[in-house]
């Protein structure tokens, strides 16, 4: 015998020389004592015992000698009572052109319960084949789904009448809204519209349910039927799910920035004002289709690289709102976004942005170089090699200097320092470096700037704050629901993200006029206190009445100004809006 067939033996036995439950060791164990001969102290030490417990086994084995170590086989039933008896009543409602989910509900009502795959195998086992595809006219008179009104907003009823919406809230923003030249702008940039449904009233639609915090269009079927909604829109339904999709589709990805251009432009007049400095950051929106064309990028929620939309975002430090969104980047064109944005804001605002703050991954030393020569100021990462870190590590004692920091974390308030000028190949010229230890950080941070003349304290300081965008971009998934594409709803990264920054522009404005905290608040936070509100309206000749329930929260809403609202709406006839709390 060779020796890999031994070996083969070998772990076959001990199988059973190695017993590997309780029941199977005290077999082997009795065996040894009363068929081997051994002694009980032999088999006690073999097998784990000691020699009063096996003694005692030994006992309790003379005393039930028929006790079962090995349990018989339990046959189950050769046949189903319950399912024979059921067979001739099966095949006779088969007969009748039914399917397996119409007779399972027919022996129900019959009192007689059996699951459609008990139907299935009564039927297999009959010879009886898949039931073809019926039309409407074969299928069981059930309740089936009434198909809904076409939108069309010839169609909207302004006819003085009252009715009740879930979605009361969403006419907090109105009054914003109606004050905007808002059809006039999607008409001016290019967004596609019919006669039926206008580019304002499909805007209008969408921009209802990314207020309302609706994950995906697919998921507009569960509000159709509110009134509410469907007044906001200007129209007599929302469309269904199948328009809105296929709507994104068709906006020209040109549209895009003169139509974030002309909105906030807008957003100024309601009080948005513009600040200086800005954070940037890529943020992957994973994708779980088949697409080949989709790149794979790095997903920090998941801590690996996988296929996704890499959408470049931009973020207003001192107004806490985003301000600039580009859902179109690919790899080889990624490192030049941040001059894109810089041309977008001087194209909008007249000059470039005041300060840029972003990571290492954003950009290339090039472009850094490029961002100096355009006048643009900005803080950044270096990335740290084994190199750089062991140079750091052999600095002299008295090259350090301590700064003393504010609104930071007390533990880290006082790093050490060391700031020097350095050059990076691709960068021309000098650049700032500024390396600081003692930051809660397990190495070293090496911070880069042109700021040559800015305090380190400052500096340091504002880019600590940048972790503002990180939490705006948590809001914008959390409640704006970013992450919330698939393959099956094929919504436009570039047209969500849209979405995304006039939603949010709008939550910015009523947290600025509520105040007492809610300027700072995450939109989430906004929705529950303030919008997710139920009212009834009421629609007069020449006016249009929404009277809020009562809720803990109206008197902010009273003291910012909404109850003497008296704002006439464009797309709803011109009716006055009133806001009743």
């Amino acid at each position: 015998m060779s020796g890999s067939s031994a070996d083969t033996v070998t772990q076959l036995a001990r199988a059973f020389l190695e017993p590997a439950n309780s029941t199977h060791r005290q077999y082997e164990a009795l065996r040894a004592y009363f068929v081997d001969g051994y002694s009980a102290e032999e088999v006690a030490d073999r097998f784990g015992y000691t020699p009063g417990s096996f003694r005692v086994m030994c006992t309790r084995f003379r005393q039930n000698p028929g006790r079962e170590f090995f349990l018989p086989t339990r046959r189950g039933p050769g046949t189903a009572p319950k399912r024979d008896k059921l067979t001739e009543r099966v095949v006779e409602l088969r007969k009748r052109n039914l399917s397996i989910y119409d007779i399972s509900r027919e022996l129900s009502e019959e009192g007689k319960r059996i699951a459609p795959s008990s139907v299935h195998e009564i039927l297999k086992a009959e010879g009886f084949s898949r039931l073809p595809r019926r039309a409407d006219d074969e299928r069981p008179g059930l309740v089936r789904p009434t198909a809904g009104d076409a939108a069309d907003r010839g169609k909207l009823d302004l006819a003085p009448r009252r009715f009740r919406t879930q979605a009361g809230g969403l006419f907090l923003f109105l009054p914003m809204i109606a004050r905007l030249p808002f059809d006039e702008m999607m008409n001016e940039v290019g967004l596609p519209g019919t006669v039926m449904v206008p580019a304002g009233c499909a805007m209008r639609a969408l921009l209802a349910l990314k207020l309302w915090g609706v994950a995906r269009t697919s998921h507009v079927m569960s509000h159709v039927l509110d009134e509410g909604l469907l007044l906001f829109a200007g129209l007599n339904v929302i469309p269904k799910r199948s328009f809105l999709t296929e709507y994104s589709c068709r906006v020209d990805p040109r549209s895009y920035p003169e139509l974030s251009k002309r909105w906030f432009d807008a957003a100024r007049k309601l009080g948005l004002g513009t600040g200086s400095s800005f954070d940037l950051d890529f943020h992957t929106i994973p994708f779980h289709g088949a697409d080949a064309l989709v790149e794979k990028h790095y997903v920090s929620k998941r801590s690996r690289r996988q296929k996704g939309i890499l959408a470049f975002l931009a973020h207003d430090s001192e107004e806490r709102v985003f301000c600039y969104a580009n859902g179109t980047l690919r790899k080889e064109n990624r490192d030049a976004e941040v001059i894109r944005f810089a041309e977008f804001w001087r194209q909008r605002t007249g000059h470039f942005p005041g300060e840029l703050i972003f990571d290492s991954k954003l950009t290339t030393y090039p472009h850094l170089s490029e961002l100096t020569g355009m006048g643009i100021p900005f803080v950044t990462l270096r990335r740290r090699s084994a190199k750089m870190l062991a140079e750091i590590a052999s600095e002299p004692p008295g090259t350090w200097r301590r700064i003393e920091l504010s609104n930071v974390a007390r533990a880290y308030r006082t790093p050490r320092i060391i700031d020097r000028k350095v050059t990076l190949k691709g960068y021309e010229g000098p650049i700032r470096q500024i390396t600081i230890a003692d930051l809660g950080h397990e190495e070293p941070t090496l911070l880069i700037t042109n700021q040559m003349r800015t305090s380190p304290v400052k500096l340091v300081t504002r880019y600590a704050q940048r972790m503002v965008i990180e939490n705006q971009i948590a809001d914008g998934i959390d409640f704006f629901h970013m992450d919330a594409l698939s393959s099956a709803v094929a919504m436009k990264v570039d047209m969500d993200l849209q979405l995304t920054l006039m939603a949010n522009s709008l939550y910015r404005l009523l947290g600025e006029r509520v105040g007492n905290g809610y300027e700072m608040a995450k939109s989430r936070h906004i929705f529950r206190d303030l919008v997710d509100a139920a009212a009834r309206i009421t629609i007069n000749d020449d006016e249009i009445l929404v009277r809020f329930h009562k809720r803990a929260h109206n008197p902010l809403l009273i003291a910012a100004g909404f109850a003497e609202e008296k704002v006439p709406v464009p797309w709803l006839g011109g009716k006055t809006l009133r806001l009743i709390f």
